[in-house]
């Protein structure tokens, strides 16, 4: 069964990864804390002092960011929301596939094996072999934010970039929410989990959740194989002719509750994986190149 879900922004927020968003605009990372701090003057100043003379301005510049982002959050929440999209779906491996079942027939996905590491993982190694003649089962996902949000401000490069990075994160966020509601209820395989959005950030929890075009699944054509599973354009989200998502924030991929299941990095591949995987994807070679020219 395919399930939508839509969320209020004050929902996801708590959810939103601030590291990434101060990565985005250039800044310290560490800047992060901030999330933590109150916004009296006494708080903030102490947060300032922590740092060099020579850092404190920039400091003050990442107060003064953080705190017009999270007004533009209270502005938004009065007018927009965010939403996602899941099936828990029957599946089973096959070498390097993964094979779904549907009621329409069944759909394998093909995915890429390291070349480099001990072991050499690949994202079908989480999912029982077909083998073993009992399935298994796999989430697939794609959450978005409402499209209008990304045009707001138009007229004001610095909010128009500011909304549009908030966009990015409140994609992120919902998918980090989502994900805590299939482990926790929905798939139920972590139904005691007790974690904060600190631990998830730190993926502290049972299963990955890997998605499309990040290093574990860097082929952006597998999009148009999720599409046709859970129909992105239900939540608003157009593919363009090279898969990838508009509005632009909004993230897609798998869940797997394997509980050895680990975040890597495909890396390079050599000329014989990828002549394999262009066999079993069915795209052609030329095509492909251009999917996979980060791991040629």
């Amino acid at each position: 069964m395919i399930q939508t879900f839509t969320y209020s922004i004050a929902d996801v927020v708590p959810y939103i990864n601030w590291l990434y968003f101060f990565h985005a605009w250039q800044m310290p990372t560490n800047y992060a804390s901030l999330k933590h701090l109150h916004r009296c003057p006494s708080c903030r100043e102490l947060w300032v002092i922590q740092f060099s003379e020579d850092e404190r301005e920039k400091a003050r510049e990442g107060i003064r960011l953080f705190d017009e982002a999270t007004d533009m959050l209270n502005t938004l929440a009065d007018h927009y929301a965010t939403f996602g999209r899941l099936a828990l779906l029957d599946a089973n491996s096959d070498e390097d596939d993964i094979i779904i079942y549907t009621d329409n027939g069944d759909v394998r996905i093909p995915l890429l094996r390291q070349q480099r590491g001990n072991p050499c993982l690949c994202l079908a190694d989480f999912i029982r072999p077909q083998t073993m003649g009992v399935k298994d089962r796999l989430g697939i996902f794609a959450t978005t934010i409402d499209g209008k949000m990304e045009t707001l401000y138009a007229d004001d490069p610095y909010r128009h970039m500011l909304v549009q990075t908030l966009c990015d994160r409140l994609a992120e966020a919902t998918a980090e929410r989502l994900h805590e509601e299939v482990r926790k209820q929905l798939w139920g395989y972590a139904p005691d989990e007790n974690l904060t959005p600190e631990d998830m950030f730190q993926c502290r929890y049972t299963g990955i959740r890997p998605a499309v075009g990040y290093p574990s699944l860097p082929d952006q054509s597998i999009n148009f194989m999720l599409n046709e599973l859970i129909d992105f354009e239900s939540i608003g989200i157009h593919l363009t002719e090279n898969g990838a998502m508009q509005p632009h924030g909004s993230v897609s991929g798998l869940m797997l509750a394997h509980p050895k299941a680990s975040y890597f990095a495909v890396g390079n591949i050599g000329e014989d994986q990828f002549q394999d995987y262009v066999r079993r994807r069915g795209l052609g070679e030329q095509r492909m190149r251009q999917f996979l020219r980060a791991n040629l």
